[in-house]
């Protein structure tokens, strides 16, 4: 029989190798998704997924997904595009514009994780809601790129631990947007010593990003040490950056 946790009001959770390995990685159901709750979460490697209209259920996956942001090496048609279409990169200028046009976005069948990613149903208000709150904290943030007319077209978000950046999700409205996003992410983590990003669980679209698959065991010692690490205010705070081409 399965065994599968109900959370309380306690912001707390359970340990994550109490998670089922089918499927992969959940661990709890129930609970809110509240700041201090998310927060926790993310802080012990685990995250909120689920379908509007389903129970709020959490993961936390073995093996993980990870991108060390040293081994990140762009493709030459992303630099091509960056230059073609005088891509921009900034970050919290637009986190609110960036989540609501990830929650729009048709996943195809190499960026979705599974069948129920796929209609990209699990950012529903409440989730756009609780992530808009966690960004005022100062817990989530995002990557926005701007073309040469300043539009808005392309960006990821996600949550930051410490030194580490936990990627939720991006978007794009044209060629290689969203790719420039990560790539201006990985700059600007590289140019702080910031090493690895968290990508959950790998898939095609991620492995083609430099997206490895390691053992949960590892990745908790790796986000325990690096949620220890106390940033400077100024690494993500509303700024532009740039390209490490």
């Amino acid at each position: 029989m399965l065994e599968l946790f109900k959370l309380n009001d306690e912001p707390s959770f359970p340990s994550v190798d109490l998670a089922l390995e089918e499927p992969n990685g959940l661990l709890a159901f129930g609970g809110d998704l509240s700041v201090k709750r998310l927060q926790e979460a993310y802080k012990n490697g685990i995250f909120p997924w689920f379908s509007v209209g389903e129970p709020l259920l959490w993961w936390s996956p073995n093996p993980r997904g990870i991108i060390y942001t040293a081994d990140f090496r762009p493709s030459k048609s992303l630099l091509k595009s960056i230059r073609k279409y005088s891509y921009h990169a900034t970050i919290n200028h637009a986190f609110n514009e960036v989540i609501e046009r990830c929650a729009k976005v048709q996943r195809t069948k190499e960026e979705a994780d599974n069948l129920a990613q796929l209609n990209a149903t699990w950012i529903g208000n409440d989730m756009i809601s609780a992530y808009q709150a966690l960004h005022q904290s100062g817990s989530a943030q995002s990557i926005e790129i701007w073309d040469a007319n300043n539009n808005l077209v392309g960006g990821l978000y996600g949550v930051t631990v410490g030194e580490v950046f936990c990627g939720e999700s991006m978007f794009h409205l044209q060629t290689d947007a969203s790719k420039a996003a990560f790539l201006a992410l990985v700059s600007h983590m590289r140019s702080h010593k910031l090493p690895f990003i968290d990508c959950q669980m790998q898939n095609p679209h991620l492995a083609s990003l430099g997206c490895i698959e390691i053992p949960r065991s590892q990745f908790k010692d790796m986000l325990g040490a690096g949620r220890s690490k106390v940033l400077s205010p100024m690494v993500w705070s509303k700024q532009t950056i740039g390209f490490d081409l």
